[in-house]
């Protein structure tokens, strides 16, 4: 039996088909028959056998003559057949040597072939591979077909099908003619015996045509050759295994597109008697298995969505309509999805919200960002309210804006858990600032005993070894209180509550009254200078004491970490491009200190940090001067920073704040201090006016109140009254309403403390100047107790120098 063969699938094909046949494997050899007639060419054959039969008995299969053979391996199994095994091309059946030796074979039916067979001959070659002689090829034990058997072939064929097609139900010839898909049945010789009206379309051959045709030959006018292999692989391995086997993209040269094969083997018990051949367009199938995957996955997505019960999940059409409701929505919202399908979302929003449209701008918000989260307050069916977090996301199907998905949860127990984190902390915070005002307060009264009385005594004739004593017992007093204000500051700052004043700033005067205080910490050998711009303007707005204390701080770190060389002091300013009314001021501080080690240069500003020698604890403090430096300077919109001195020697610290420009001569109720160049002339001034002026002290601290009338009198005032409660102090000034020059009020007394006390005074209608006496020091009190009506405020412990400056201000002119 011989099959047609057109490439090397169908050959393997073919060769499985004669190898079932002879029960053994064919061998190929390689034969020559000579031209029919003129001008014909001559064509090149192979000759399959049994081994068991002579060549002479062979099938001989013709192939075109263009075909270039490769060579074959010899089987050495197979030489003593072949009288030349060395020139001939034998090949054992081995399915890697029959896919290197047969290729692009084309090969006709039997029926067709053996019009061929007449005048055969077995072709010799010689050593170099060309043909030198022929023998004529006999049929012996086959009877083989004379040449004009050949002459009607194809009617041949079709006289064959009705025989092939026994069998094959009418009904069933009936199914697959009209089967909308692609469809060829084929035999159990792979011969065609059914074809649909559709494959017809889709090939544009007849059913005439293809009906009795070899498979073999039929894909040659439908796919390209090089998806011919692929075609007959899956036949092979469809037959071999019994299974479906499916191929998804083989090229069909009609529709210049690509299909996916299918095909089915049919057996009955161990015989096969047609296999199947369906094409579909992929398009097609793609579009099915993706509406497939949809359909699952929304049907999927709609069991998850209905699993969930601690998330509202619904869907909204493009007006705002709700579409789809979860039970998840039914608990936290309390309506049923008949209720409720079909209402407009906002239903869920309080008429607030609603007045202001914030579920349109919601939708709205959602489609141009692409999502939309919120966190509110959001009604039940019954009017409870719980606090949502929102999410609203778009839906879009084939680019068209079809809808949006609504996610909502119920965040009402996080809410009241930041309502009381939010309440405790408020309430900590407060805890913490009335212990830090207590602390302040009790350190405060006996450090100004103390400091006092170290003022008084060194206003006395002692020996140089007692004044020295002294000093250190002042210096010490100094420290211990600028450790107090710093704990106090951060505290403030810490909390939020640090406020700020726009004041009239006079940065020459602040530079220059710092540099004069700190003159005397200067280290032997260390120069101290400061560089102003000509054209500084004279005043600027903004809040004074906070520029002075960041000054304040910087130049006390140069001072104290700086052991020989200078410490320069230096300042700039710019206007605000975008404000011209603005100004950026930067104060710049430069030392040949001990400079900033590279590890701590990322911590500098670090609340807490200390560095330098902190092991041998040879410079002491808090670690909170820059930390406060930088909070102040962010508070006045500024920001600080650091860099190594020149050729790394020391240190270069910066800050900028923001100040505003002042075009008029700003003026205040407060009378100006006079220009006092030293301290000695303003205490000669104060005891000059003292005689004639009367001071009103109101103190419930026995120390304090001794000290301090001790030191009044130092100065020169004979007239001074005494109060020991504010119920007190309130009485005397009833009493003489015109007699006291300046109050002296204690802020914490017993039975009526000094607020209670200057706001009943000033109820009296007294303009008497009352100045705050307190240790209550924390950032803020001063601008409390001007509220309530005192005119100044002096914190313990008092430094002489600051009270004769506040006697001068209030009762120098």
């Amino acid at each position: 039996m011989v099959g047609a063969v057109n490439d090397v699938g169908s050959a393997a094909l073919f060769l499985d088909r004669i190898s079932a046949t002879c029960g053994t494997p064919p061998i190929v050899h390689t034969a020559w028959h000579p031209p029919k007639q003129q001008g014909h060419p001559s064509l090149d054959c192979f000759v399959l056998c049994s081994p068991a039969r002579s060549p002479t008995s062979a099938f001989p299969i013709p192939i075109y003559p263009s075909v270039n053979l490769p060579c074959a391996e010899i089987s050495p199994k197979y030489a003593p057949h072949w009288s030349h095994p060395t020139h001939s091309h034998i090949l054992y059946w081995d399915r890697h040597r029959v896919l290197r030796s047969l290729y692009q074979l084309v090969v006709r039916r039997w029926t067709a072939s053996m019009a061929l067979t007449s005048g055969l001959l077995t072709l010799t070659l010689d050593d170099t591979g060309k043909p030198f002689g022929t023998t004529p090829l006999r049929d012996e034990g086959t009877a083989l077909a004379e040449p004009n058997q050949s002459s009607n072939s194809k009617d041949e064929k079709k006289m064959e099908t009705p025989q092939k097609c026994t069998g094959f139900d009418a009904s069933l010839s009936r199914i697959y003619r009209y089967h909308p898909v692609p469809t060829l049945v084929l035999d159990e010789d792979l011969c065609v015996v059914e074809v649909s009206v559709s494959h017809c379309t889709f090939s544009g051959q007849s059913r005439d045509e293809l009906v009795g045709t070899c498979a073999c030959d039929v894909p040659v006018h439908i796919i390209p050759a090089q998806d011919t292999s692929t075609l007959y692989g899956a036949l092979r391995a469809a037959i071999s295994s019994k299974e479906v086997q499916i191929i998804q993209r083989i090229h069909v040269k009609s529709k210049n597109s690509i299909y996916q094969l299918r095909i089915t083997p049919i057996f009955e018990k161990s015989s096969l008697i047609f296999v199947v051949l369906e094409a579909q367009d992929t398009s097609k199938v793609h579009r099915v298995a993706t509406d497939e995957q949809h359909t699952y996955m929304n049907e999927t997505y709609k069991m998850l969505v209905d699993a969930v019960k601690d998330y509202a999940i619904f869907m909204l059409d493009t007006r705002g309509n709700i579409t789809t409701w979860n039970p998840g929505a039914a608990i936290l919202k309390g309506y049923s999805s008949s209720e409720i399908i079909g209402k407009h979302f906002s239903i869920f929003y309080s008429p607030e919200d609603r007045d202001i449209e914030k579920p349109g701008r919601g939708l709205a918000r959602a489609l141009q960002e692409g999502r939309m989260e919120d966190e509110g307050w959001r009604y039940r069916q019954d009017g409870s309210r719980f606090w949502a977090n929102v999410m609203i996301t778009p839906i879009h199907q084939f680019g068209r804006h079809v809808g949006f998905v609504k996610v909502t949860r119920n965040l009402t127990g996080r809410k009241a858990a930041e309502t009381r984190m939010v309440a405790a902390l408020e309430e900590s915070a407060k805890m913490k600032t009335d212990f830090l005002a207590n602390m302040s307060h009790e350190i405060r009264n006996p450090m100004n005993g103390m400091q006092l009385a170290l003022a008084m005594i060194k206003d006395t004739d002692l020996t140089d070894q007692q004044l020295e004593y002294a000093s250190i017992i002042e210096d010490s007093t100094s420290i211990l209180l600028q450790i107090i204000n710093d704990i106090l500051d951060y505290s403030k700052l810490s909390s939020g509550s640090f406020p700020l004043h726009s004041d009239v700033v006079d940065i020459k005067g602040i530079l220059d009254a710092v540099m004069r205080n700190c003159r005397s910490l200067l280290k032997p050998g260390v120069e101290l200078n400061c560089s102003i711009p000509p054209d500084l303007p004279k005043s600027v707005r903004s809040d004074s004491l906070r520029y002075r204390q960041v000054v304040q701080n910087m130049l006390g770190n140069a001072l104290k970490f700086t052991e020989t060389g200078y410490i320069r002091l230096s300042t700039t300013f710019s206007p605000v491009e975008s404000d011209p009314q603005t100004y950026i001021v930067t104060t710049e501080f430069a030392d040949t200190g001990v400079g900033i080690p590279d590890f701590a240069v990322n911590t500098l500003f670090t609340p807490y940090t200390q560095f330098a020698d902190s092991a041998a604890l040879k410079y002491q403090g808090t670690g909170l001067g820059l930390s406060i430096c930088k909070s102040l300077a962010e508070l006045m919109d500024g920001t600080v920073g650091y860099r190594p001195g020149p050729q790394s020697k020391g240190s270069v610290f910066w800050f900028t704040a923001r100040m505003g420009r002042i075009d008029i001569c700003y003026s205040n109720k407060q009378p100006a201090m006079p220009s006092i160049d030293h301290a000695k002339d303003l205490l000669d001034r104060v005891r000059e006016i003292a005689p004639r002026k009367r001071i009103l002290l109101v103190e419930d601290n026995l120390v304090n109140h001794m000290v301090m009338l001790k030191l009044l009198q130092s100065l020169g005032f004979k007239r001074i009254g005494v109060a020991w409660d504010g119920a007190e102090a309130v009485r005397q000034v009833k009493q003489t309403p015109l007699s006291y020059n300046v109050v002296i009020m204690d802020i914490s007394m017993p039975v009526l403390d000094g607020l209670e006390a200057t706001s009943q005074i000033r109820g009296m209608g007294i303009d008497v100047p009352i100045v705050a006496l307190t240790a209550n020091a924390l950032k803020g009190d001063m601008e409390t107790y001007l509220a309530k009506g005192m005119n100044d405020y002096i914190k313990k412990p008092i430094h002489r120098e600051q009270l004769l400056q506040v006697l001068w201000k209030w009762m120098g002119t």
